[in-house]
Order: C-alpha cells, then sequence, then structure tokens
C-alpha cells in the first residue's frame, strides 16, 4: 500500500542533516524527517556533574529535550518550571543512547550537553533528536580534539534511531504522526553501527502481535538505521 508521502513500506521520509546550523554551540545540526525537523545542539562545560566523585576521572554527557509551542498544530506550554514525563522520558532515552557510543574515560572532567528542540513535529522526535544529537555530538569532539582538550576521540561507533510500527496490518518504516497516531503497534529502536541494541521498544497500543511481526519490526528499523548512519 502506497503512503501519505507515496513512500513504500520499507522507506524512510528523505532525511536531511544541515550541519554547523547555529554559530555559538561547538556542534549544531538541524535534522530533518519528513516534516519532523529538530534542532540539535552540542554544548561542553569544563566540569564534572557535582554527583560524580572528586576521583572518578570520566566525563559525562547528558541530554535535554524540547517541543517548543509552535512545533505542533495546536500551541503547546512552554516547560517552564517543571517537566513532563513524556519530556523526562524521551531525554534519558537520548542520554543514554549517546552514552552507549562513547567511552567517558577518554573525555575525562568535562560535560557535554545536548539540547534537542523540535521546532516542527510530526512523529519520530525522539529518534530524530538520537540521530541529530549524534552528529552533533560528532562535530563537537572533532573540535575538542583540534583545540586540544581532547587526545583521543571518545566515540566508539556511531548510533542511529528510526521508528517501526504496524500500521493498518502492515509493517512500516519511520511512522509520520498520522500514522503513529493509529498504529497498532509501535516501536523505536536504537542501534549501533554493528548492530548491537540499545533500546528496542515495541508496544501493542491494543491487540497483541505475534512474535514474528516483532522480528520483522526489528529487521525493518535495522535496515533504515544502517541507512540512516551512510548519511552521517
Amino acid at each position: 500500500m502506497t503512503r501519505l508521502e507515496s513512500r513504500e513500506n520499507n522507506q524512510t521520509r528523505e532525511i536531511k542533516f544541515t550541519r554547523n546550523y547555529t554559530k555559538h554551540a561547538l556542534g549544531s545540526v538541524l535534522v530533518e524527517f519528513g516534516d519532523t525537523k529538530v534542532i540539535t545542539t552540542a554544548s561542553v562545560d569544563n566540569s564534572k556533574p557535582k554527583w560524580m566523585d572528586k576521583d572518578d576521572k570520566r566525563g559525562w554527557l547528558t541530554a535535554e529535550y524540547s517541543l517548543l509551542p509552535s512545533s505542533t498544530s495546536t500551541r503547546c506550554q512552554r516547560e517552564r518550571t517543571k517537566i513532563s514525563g513524556r519530556t523526562q522520558e524521551i531525554q534519558r532515552l537520548i542520554g543514554r543512547s549517546l552514552r552507549a557510543c562513547v567511552d567517558l574515560e577518554k573525555m575525562p572532567d568535562i560535560t557535554i550537553t545536548i539540547d534537542a528542540d523540535v521546532i516542527q513535529a510530526d512523529g519520530g522526535t525522539r529518534t530524530a533528536s538520537i540521530c541529530g544529537g549524534f552528529v552533533a555530538l560528532s562535530d563537537a569532539i572533532e573540535k575538542l580534539i583540534a583545540n586540544g582538550t581532547l587526545t583521543q576521540n571518545p566515540i566508539i561507533e556511531p548510533v542511529a534511531a528510526i521508528s517501526a510500527g504496524i500500521v493498518d496490518g502492515e509493517v512500516k518504516l519511520d511512522l509520520n504522526y498520522e500514522e503513529d497516531s493509529h498504529a497498532q503497534v509501535d516501536s523505536n529502536v536504537v542501534l549501533t553501527k554493528s548492530g548491537k541494541i540499545i533500546e528496542f521498544q515495541t508496544t501493542a497500543e491494543g491487540e497483541p502481535y505475534e512474535f514474528e511481526k516483532m522480528i520483522e519490526i526489528f529487521n525493518l528499523a535495522k535496515k533504515g538505521i544502517e541507512e540512516i548512519i551512510a548519511k552521517y
């Protein structure tokens, strides 16, 4: 069945990374998955989190995520004082996904913060944020090595993420909002370049689904992730 963007079930939306999108952050990327657009930046603080032991020589990487007011069809409120459970879940996912691809011991005594600000939402904002976050992180790391802050590249291997699911009884890749909103099964998959699993979250929104469908979803997501990493 042809989808809204005239693509096949195994095709991603048009994916684009515009690097150096802002001038102040060490790494900044506008990432686009179809009509989903997210600005991701990597900022560096020459200190460790206060909760880290002073004898711990590792650095740290964390993430913050925000859905900007005009990013959806109805204005959403800024989360000024208290963030929602959804936002907490997404920024924790971004943070642990990107920490999985770095050796923190090779970035001692610094904290890198990845900010993901959604300026237009049409499904897959968390997976787009992870992909854009990795590209921003990579660019920041290159500059930290060039200016002597880091002596080694802490990135172990690239990571990427994509959504998939069962819509109208068919397994589909990279769901837009319309598809996601009435999917029978919804998945978010995060993998390393070598295919190791960081996150494979799959939920039946209605009736349970078969094991074979889960494997089909995973394999389709893996294909999409390989295509994304090739764009880095």
